[in-house]
């Protein structure tokens, strides 16, 4: 409650702005978030900006279909991942890109021994000769 204060006052009464602002707040909650603004200038708890009191119904709109596309487009991205609607299909993509990395990590390491490490049966003393005089 205090941060949706604070965003009030932040904005100066710019409801999108606050919207965007607020953490975890979706387009459900504009109505609970209003009232909650509107009790603290009833209150006389925040000063009422004109930005916010006199808000078109063409701007409300607008954030509306905003918020739809918004989440359209997270719908599409979900499709598009093949996450399900289970909160296990993202613990499997999770797992998943964590073991693509362990094999691309294997596979850098195996490289980069290839590349750097001599093989140990060419390496030696030459010219070392023991018993011969």
């Amino acid at each position: 409650m205090a941060d949706i204060k604070q965003a009030y006052l932040d904005f100066q009464g710019d409801m999108d702005s606050i919207m965007e602002s607020v953490l975890c707040s979706t387009l459900e909650d504009e109505s609970r978030i209003r009232a909650i603004l509107e009790s603290a200038i009833k209150d006389e708890q925040l000063p009422a900006y004109t930005t916010f009191t006199k808000e078109s119904a063409h701007k409300q709109r607008a954030r509306k279909r905003k918020g739809d596309q918004e989440a359209k487009e997270a719908e599409a991205v979900r499709h598009e991942l093949g996450l399900a609607d289970s909160s296990d299909s993202l613990r499997m993509l999770i797992q998943s890109r964590q073991q693509d990395r362990e094999k691309q990590m294997d596979s850098f390491i195996s490289a980069m021994e290839a590349k750097y490490c001599e093989n140990s049966q060419k390496g030696g003393k030459k010219g070392s000769k023991k018993g011969k005089k």
